[in-house]
């Protein structure tokens, strides 16, 4: 899919001149004259980046963002606006903004930002796929392969797994190989990465 900047600004001149510049590097847009009609077609599964202006008529770009991650909207946002305000810049990068730009910008580096904010999208989205693979994973084990696991993840041994389950060290050596198959891990050491990733607690994970 296509990533997509979405310009949310009420000045049309401002937009017009933001599109120009993106689609000169060939990068789509979509143009929003409004917080409110942004909202309404607004899709945080889509690849792409958002340009928030903040003075607009409805909704401030401000508001505009903390309704964006109160939603649980990951999509770089980057704010702009053509009033210096260094503490609203502060609140806007402490929240998590991608970037505070302020007018009048330079043409050259706000493409560079875009881009920037474009290919941490990418980044960001790949790392997620990956993310609710091994989740996927970890779903398909069984409750004792879970347990197993868990003991694996804490570097215990197959003869200490075997005494705390009151199971045979033969019933967790086939356990242990049935996960390490079904997480895709070649070794302990890439299982305990693999749950890093997945958000597993090592020393909660039973």
């Amino acid at each position: 899919m296509t990533p997509v900047i979405n310009i949310v600004d009420d000045d049309r001149l401002a937009r017009e001149s933001l599109k120009w510049l993106a689609e000169s590097a060939h990068l789509s847009v979509r143009e929003f004259d409004c917080g409110q009609t942004f909202l309404d077609h607004f899709d945080d599964n889509a690849p792409g980046c958002v340009v928030l202006d903040v003075r607009m008529p409805d909704i401030n770009g401000m508001e505009l963002y903390a309704r964006l991650k109160a939603s649980g909207a990951s999509t770089p946002v980057i704010i702009v606006t053509g009033h210096a305000d260094v503490a609203m810049a502060v609140r806007a990068m402490k929240a998590g903004a991608y970037d505070f730009v302020e007018k009048p910008y330079n043409d050259a580096l706000m493409l560079e930002l875009l881009q920037s904010a474009l290919a941490c999208d990418r980044d960001n989205r790949e790392h997620q796929v990956k993310v609710n693979t091994i989740r996927q994973r970890i779903d398909r084990l069984t409750p004792r392969e879970h347990e197993v696991m868990s003991y694996v993840l804490r570097s215990r041994q197959n003869k200490v797994i075997a005494a705390e389950l009151g199971i045979s060290i033969k019933t967790v050596e086939l356990h242990r190989a049935n996960l390490m198959a079904k997480m895709h891990a070649t070794s302990p050491t890439e299982l305990v990465r693999l749950a890093m990733l997945a958000g597993v607690d090592q020393e909660r994970s039973d």
